[in-house]
C-alpha cells in the first residue's frame, strides 16, 4: 500500500508580505467587517473584474445565462455568492436590481458584489445611490472617498471619509486615507499631523510607515522626518516585506546603497531568494535605481488599502480582504504583490478560473511573474489541465532556465503524476543550482527522497532523508517520512519510533502524521496501540482513504470486525489510490489473512538500513 503523505502533493511557494502587528489587523480589519456586514448579510459572499474574458487568459470561464425573473437572478445571485463564484453573483444581484432599482436591500447586495467582483465604475455609482438613503454607511463613503482620491478631488475625499460610520477614533482605514488625501493636495504638515493622531502603540509601525511615505513623496520631501520615521518603523518590524523594499528604495534614493544592500540581506537571511529582494540587490550590485513605489497620494492610499488586504487575507475574511484589495488596485494597478494576493485569495475560495486569470495579469516586468506563472501552471495541474501546466511551466523554464521556483514547481508536478525518475532529475538540477549548501535545501532533499523511495531506490532516498533532517533537525514531514519508512522495512526501529512519536508532539493536529504512528504500531503488532493513534488520526482527516483503510485493518486485528469492514466500505468510497482499490474490496470480501508482523522476524535487522 503506498503512503501519501500531506507533502506529497505539489507545493506552492507564496509571495506575501510578512504579516505583523495583529492588533491594527484586528482593529482596521474588524471595521471594514462590520461595514460589509451591515449591509449585505452574512449569506452574501461574492468575485472577479468584468464578466468578459482576457484575450490571453490561460483558463476557460464556465459560462452562465441570467434569468428572466428577479426573484430568479437574485436567488441565482444567493447560490453563486454562497458558492464564492463573485463574477457570477455580481452578474445576477446587477440583474435583479435592474427589475426593482428603488430596493434598498438590494441596492446594497449589488453594490458590495459589484465592489468585491471589481466592477468598480458599477460600484462608485451603487455607492452613491447608497449614500442618498445611508448618508453614514461606511463601506459607501470608503468607496467614494477612494474615487474622489483617484479623481484628484482631495478636499472631497476627506469630507466623504469624515462621515466615517464607525468610531473615528480607531477607524485606521480612513484616518490615513484622510492623511494622504491631504498629502495630494500639498499639505505634507497637515497629512503628518492626521497620521499621528494613530496614538495607539499597536499601530506605531503602521502610522510611521505611512508617515514617511508622506515626507518622501511630498513636492519638496521632507528627507529628514522621512528618514526619522523609516528608522522608527523598520526599527520595530524588519519581517515586512513591503516595509523593507520600500525602506530599501528609499536609502537607494538618498546614495546609501550599501546600507539599503544590508537591509535587504538581512531580509534574505529571514526568507531566501524571494524575487523582489533578488532583484533589489541584484540592482543594487549594477549601479540601478531603485523607483520608489508610492510617489503620489494615489499610490499611498493604495498601500493602506493593500496592507490591509494583505493582512485579513485569511479563512474566513475573504469578503473584506477583496474589497481592500480591489480598491487599491483601481488605484494602483500595477501592483504585482496586490495582484496576486488577490488571486491567493481566489484559489483558497477555490475560484482557479479566476485566481489563474488574476496570475496572468501581473505585469510582465515585474520580479514577480515566474512566481504568478508557476502559481498559474499549478493551478491548471489542479484543474486536471495536465498538458497545459506542463506546456505553460516549460515555457517559463525555457525563458528562465535557472529559475528554481519553476523547476522545483515541475518537480512536484513530475512527482504528483508518479513520474518519478523525471522528478528526480529536475530536483537535482535546481540543487546543482545551489553552489552553497544552507537550510532551506531540506525541502527539495526532502522531496527528491520521496520520489527516490517511490521509484524503490531506498539507500539514495534514505540518503536524501537524512539530508533533509541534517539541514533541518525536527522537521516533521522528514521525521514522519524517515520513521514511518523504516519501520515499513523492519529496521532501526527504536529510533523510527522516536522519530514518529517527536512528529506527533510537533504536529499533533496533522492526521497524516498520526496515521503513520499508529500504521507503525499496527506493523509490530500492537494493535490496541494502533487503534488508539488511528482513530486520532481518523477524527483529524476523516475523508482520507488511507487512513480509513489503517484503521479498518487494525479494527479487524482486535476483532472489531464489523467496524472494520464499514471503515474499508468507507475508504472504497473515498475515490483510493488505483492500486489501493483491488486491495480494499478484496479485504471487503475476505477479511484480512492471520497477521505477519515485521517485529517478530525482522528486529534483528533494526540496525540496518
Amino acid at each position: 500500500m503506498n503512503r501519501i503523505f500531506s507533502s506529497d502533493a505539489p507545493r506552492r511557494r507564496r509571495v506575501r508580505s510578512f504579516s505583523t502587528r495583529a492588533a491594527y489587523a484586528a482593529a482596521a480589519f474588524c471595521a471594514l467587517s462590520l461595514w460589509v456586514d451591515d449591509f449585505a448579510g452574512t449569506s452574501f459572499f461574492v468575485g472577479e473584474g468584468s464578466a468578459h474574458a482576457r484575450e490571453s487568459s490561460l483558463s476557460v470561464a464556465t459560462p452562465f445565462e441570467v434569468g428572466e425573473s428577479a426573484s430568479g437572478n437574485y436567488l441565482a445571485a444567493i447560490v453563486a455568492g454562497a458558492e464564492r463564484d463573485t463574477l457570477a453573483a455580481s452578474t445576477f444581484f446587477r440583474e435583479a436590481l435592474r427589475s426593482d432599482p428603488r430596493n434598498r436591500e438590494l441596492t446594497e447586495r449589488a453594490f458590495v458584489a459589484a465592489l468585491a467582483n471589481g466592477n468598480m465604475q458599477e460600484a462608485f455609482a451603487l455607492a452613491a445611490r447608497v449614500a442618498t438613503f445611508d448618508k453614514n454607511n461606511g463601506l459607501a463613503n470608503l468607496t467614494l472617498g477612494v474615487e474622489a482620491i483617484k479623481t484628484k478631488k482631495f478636499a472631497k475625499a476627506r469630507a466623504v471619509l469624515a462621515k466615517g460610520g464607525l468610531d473615528r477614533k480607531h477607524d485606521v482605514t480612513s484616518t490615513l486615507l484622510t492623511a494622504w488625501a491631504y498629502a495630494g493636495a500639498g499639505e505634507t504638515k497637515q497629512a503628518l499631523a492626521t497620521a499621528d493622531k494613530l496614538k495607539e502603540d499597536a499601530f506605531a509601525v503602521f502610522r510611521d510607515y505611512h508617515a514617511a511615505l508622506i515626507a518622501d513623496a511630498a513636492k519638496n520631501g521632507d528627507k529628514a522626518e522621512a528618514t526619522k520615521r523609516f528608522k522608527s518603523a523598520y526599527g520595530s518590524e524588519r519581517n515586512t516585506l513591503r516595509l523593507v523594499d520600500a525602506y530599501g528604495r528609499f536609502l537607494v534614493s538618498r546614495g546609501s546603497r550599501e546600507e539599503a544592500r544590508r537591509v535587504y540581506r538581512s531580509f534574505d537571511d529571514l526568507a531566501p531568494r524571494h524575487p523582489i529582494v533578488t532583484a533589489a540587490i541584484a540592482d543594487i550590485d549594477t549601479g540601478k535605481p531603485l523607483i520608489p513605489f508610492v510617489r503620489d497620494a494615489d499610490a499611498g492610499a493604495a498601500e493602506v488599502l493593500y496592507g490591509l488586504g494583505a493582512i485579513g487575507g485569511r479563512q474566513g475574511d475573504e469578503l473584506a480582504s477583496l474589497i481592500y484589495l480591489r480598491l487599491s488596485l483601481f488605484l494602483a494597478p500595477n501592483n504585482a504583490l496586490a495582484t496576486i494576493t488577490l488571486a491567493d485569495i481566489y484559489e483558497r475560495m477555490k475560484q482557479e478560473e479566476i485566481a489563474i486569470d488574476l496570475y496572468d495579469s501581473v505585469p510582465k516586468d515585474s520580479p514577480l511573474r515566474v512566481n504568478a506563472d508557476v502559481q498559474a501552471a499549478l493551478l491548471l495541474e489542479t484543474l486536471g489541465k495536465t498538458k497545459e501546466a506542463t506546456d505553460h511551466l516549460q515555457s517559463v523554464i525555457a525563458e528562465n532556465p535557472k529559475d528554481q521556483e519553476a523547476l522545483t514547481a515541475l518537480g512536484n508536478i513530475q512527482r504528483s503524476r508518479k513520474l518519478f525518475a523525471d522528478s528526480v532529475t529536475t530536483y537535482t538540477k535546481v540543487l546543482d543550482l545551489q553552489p552553497q549548501t544552507d537550510k532551506s535545501q531540506w525541502l527539495l532533499y526532502y522531496y527528491r527522497g520521496i520520489a527516490n523511495e517511490r521509484r524503490k531506490n531506498w539507500p539514495t532516498a534514505e540518503s536524501d532523508l537524512k539530508k533533509a533532517l541534517e539541514l533541518y533537525p525536527d522537521q516533521p514531514l522528514v521525521l514522519n517520512y524517515l520513521g514511518y519508512s523504516w519501520v515499513d522495512q523492519g529496521v532501526n526501529l527504536d529510533e523510527a519510533f522516536k522519530m514518529l512519536r517527536r512528529a506527533v508532539d510537533l504536529r499533533a493536529r496533522d492526521g497524516y502524521v498520526v496515521d503513520s504512528l499508529g500504521w507503525a504500531y499496527y506493523r509490530l503488532g500492537r494493535y490496541d496501540e494502533a487503534v488508539r493513534e488511528l482513530e486520532k488520526a481518523v477524527d483529524l482527516k476523516p475523508s482520507d482513504p488511507v487512513i480509513n483503510d489503517h484503521l479498518g485493518d487494525a479494527y479487524w486485528r482486535v476483532n472489531r470486525k464489523l467496524e472494520a469492514r464499514f471503515q474499508w466500505n468507507h475508504a472504497r468510497d473515498m475515490s483510493p489510490d488505483p492500486d489501493d482499490l483491488p486491495k480494499i474490496l478484496e479485504k471487503i470480501d475476505k477479511g484480512l489473512s492471520d497477521p505477519s508482523p515485521i517485529a517478530s522476524d525482522q528486529t534483528k535487522k533494526k540496525n540496518g538500513g
